[in-house]
């Protein structure tokens, strides 16, 4: 990874055994200054979708032919889009300004990784496969400008190639990979010897030509169900969310008013297209289960606790603006909804480290969750203040929004000396 940003390349096996190895055993090899010139790469954008390969390519000048993206006819296409996974990662790494991020979440909304049924994003473009009896299909042309392919035509050996009554053209269909290839060059006759060491790297070329094998990316690039081609993968839609959740408190913190409302309108549609929020109907299953992916035209497939889980956790914990710094809990929820707050007094039932089940109340313009198993009641005031109530009776009050040494270490030993936090917020 690049500055954290995930790859959109492949490296091939010829490359792989010459200098182009991408590890660190070696500080003085060709590869570790590679990485170095990798790493200071300036990334260089396309329409504000990342490709990897566009923003290291002048690093690698001298490997580019062997160097080649995921998707080529993708890159050429009117919407040049990266992997969903890509976007998230350069979100994540930190590594572009808060100007740059915003640009690149307008356009992953107006790209073809955004799905409209389900307002939501999917994990790959979808792409035409072809027709399955168009595949191992040799070009008339490239067959024409080989001298051994035409002798072993006119010879009648198909140990090769093989011509079929519509006068197309395919490869040893026994072939599992280029490996069966190379066995069957060397075991071809004598008499084609010579041939077999003129055309060697250019029979290898034209079979990966047609079988394109180096960008074979499993079920991503294959599949239309799983988390394959089309299909929005939960799990990492909510890391989008958290990423998107991080750049927004960026901003925040960088004080940069004219785009911080922009960062909250992408986070918290991202949101509204997360299962949870949807009807079942349209969810396609019970809103509150975590599933795994969403094919085109069905509804959620394969129940089970995802890791989508903790990162909606995670990101809920930020949007109550929890902190931990150093040791030391703080409260900053900038990015609290005020209709997060209670319009009317309500009872908030939880078990606390004694395991106990407990209801205390909760009072309108409020709200309440637990940290530790303490409970946190937040309540709308025009200052910042926490106060401490001990299960012994003792309270103990703070200004600001920082908890003191002790007590963060308090919650996260789970002494079980803390009864509750309260905690006035600036709304």
């Amino acid at each position: 990874d690049i500055h954290g940003h995930r790859p959109a390349y492949r490296v091939d096996e010829e490359t792989k055994a010459s200098n182009l190895s991408f590890d660190n055993d070696d500080s003085d090899g060709e590869d570790v200054k590679l990485m170095h010139e990798l790493e200071g790469a300036g990334i260089k954008h396309i329409e504000n979708i990342h490709h990897s390969f566009d923003d290291i390519k002048e690093q690698v000048k001298r490997y580019q032919d062997r160097v080649k993206f995921f998707d080529e006819q993708l890159r050429q296409s009117n919407d040049k889009n990266d992997e969903l996974e890509g976007q998230v990662a350069v979100l994540s790494s930190g590594y572009l300004s808060s100007k740059e991020n915003l640009e690149v979440l307008d356009a992953l909304k107006s790209s073809q990784l955004f799905r409209d049924d389900q307002y939501s994003y999917i994990l790959y473009p979808n792409k035409d496969l072809g027709l399955f009896l168009n595949k191992n299909t040799i070009p008339s042309f490239k067959v024409n400008g080989s001298k051994l392919l035409k002798e072993l035509l006119n010879d009648g050996n198909q140990q090769i190639i093989s011509k079929d009554c519509e006068s197309s053209y395919h490869f040893n269909c026994d072939f599992n990979n280029v490996n069966g290839l190379i066995s069957e060059l060397k075991n071809l006759p004598e008499k084609y010897t010579s041939l077999v060491k003129e055309e060697y790297n250019n029979i290898l070329e034209v079979f990966e030509d047609v079988f394109n094998h180096k960008e074979f990316t499993g079920r991503s690039g294959t599949f239309f169900g799983y988390e394959g081609l089309g299909s929005i993968y939960w799990h990492m839609v909510s890391k989008l969310s958290l990423a998107v959740l991080e750049t927004t408190k960026k901003a925040i913190r960088e004080k940069d008013n004219v785009i911080i409302g922009r960062f909250f309108d992408h986070y918290f549609e991202i949101l509204e297209g997360i299962g949870v929020n949807k009807s079942p109907e349209l969810y396609g299953a019970f809103p509150t289960d975590p599933y795994s992916h969403t094919p085109a035209g069905k509804g959620a497939q394969q129940p089970g606790m995802t890791g989508q889980v903790k990162e909606d956790v995670i990101s809920r914990f930020g949007e109550l603006g929890v902190e931990v710094n150093n040791g030391v809990i703080s409260f900053n929820p900038e990015m609290l909804r005020d209709q997060e707050f209670l319009k009317t007094n309500e009872t908030f039932r939880y078990v606390n480290l004694s395991k106990e089940k407990i209801e205390l109340d909760v009072k309108k313009n409020s709200l309440c969750f637990t940290y530790c198993q303490v409970p946190i009641i937040y309540s709308k005031s025009s200052s910042q203040k926490i106060t401490i109530d001990f299960i012994n009776g003792k309270s103990v009050s703070i200004q600001g929004n920082e908890l003191d040494n002790e007590s963060s270490k308090s919650l996260f030993d789970r002494e079980n000396i803390i009864k509750q936090i309260n905690v006035s917020v600036l709304k």
